[in-house]
């Protein structure tokens, strides 16, 4: 990693790479992925397995999708069967934002910590997110996150997370840029398992998962939300990679 005494005056020296759902915005009832299903069911008439994520492969928008198809038709996807489904399921998730908004939440604090971060020099923020990228613009847009000029990577073409992830540091490095530090952000026990394999520091957020659950899986610094800014800010300093399973 770049010293920061390397760095130029506004080039910034910490990139922060956000998860989507769980982390920034909460669907009461889980009824985003519920809409995620009951899209696939409209479209293709058989009962969604599960939305218990831990059940696929990868838990990234594209493997999950592709791997329901197998198990349905034994067969790979068609050209174009992804983005038929997302125009139905995008649909839905406005018409779901429309109808009933009271529905779909930010986790506190979160709007105004991304744009805290990115009007302060010394941070760089970016989206990196299991979902694909238009249902994420449709609920970050929903909670005031404006993403003309934010860097949302998702599980388009994506097969994992890491290279969800690897996607968004390209990325945010096209210019060589280097950092002193990155750290990912994320509510759920995947996140906390590929940012271990990755090495990634990593904070994550109990919003909508027990504290004690990512402590168990190795998340080091852990906090409910983004409502004290300067904690978050403080805690983001200290994020390091998750510890080794039963690591104490």
């Amino acid at each position: 990693m770049m010293n920061k005494s390397n760095l130029s005056y506004n080039q910034p020296a910490t990139l922060v790479l956000f998860d989507v759902d769980g982390t920034l915005v909460y669907s009461i009832g889980k009824r985003d992925s519920r809409c995620f299903a009951h899209t696939y069911e409209h479209i293709y008439g058989k009962a969604f397995p599960s939305i218990d994520w831990k059940r696929y492969p990868h838990v990234n928008d594209t493997t999950i999708f592709k791997t329901v198809i197998a198990e349905h038709f034994d067969r790979d996807i068609s050209d174009g069967e992804i983005p038929t489904f997302l125009e139905h399921y995008t649909q839905a998730l406005l018409t779901l934002r429309a109808e009933t908004p009271h529905y779909f939440l930010e986790i506190p604090g979160a709007a105004s910590a991304i744009k805290r971060l990115l009007d302060h020099p010394e941070y760089a923020v970016a989206v990196a997110t299991g979902g694909w990228q238009r249902p994420a613009v449709i609920k970050l847009a929903h909670i005031g996150v404006a993403t003309e000029n934010l860097l949302i990577c998702g599980a388009d073409d994506k097969v994992s997370r890491e290279d969800i992830i690897e996607a968004a540091l390209a990325a945010s490095s096209e210019a060589g840029q280097v950092y002193e530090k990155i750290v990912y952000i994320g509510d759920a026990i995947w996140d906390v398992q590929t940012t271990r394999r990755m090495g990634m520091d990593f904070l994550g957020i109990s919003f909508s998962t027990e504290q004690n659950i990512l402590q168990q899986a190795g998340a080091v610094h852990v906090l409910d939300d983004f409502s004290d800014f300067d904690l978050f800010i403080k805690t983001l300093a200290l994020a390091e990679p998750p510890l080794a399973m039963g690591a104490k």
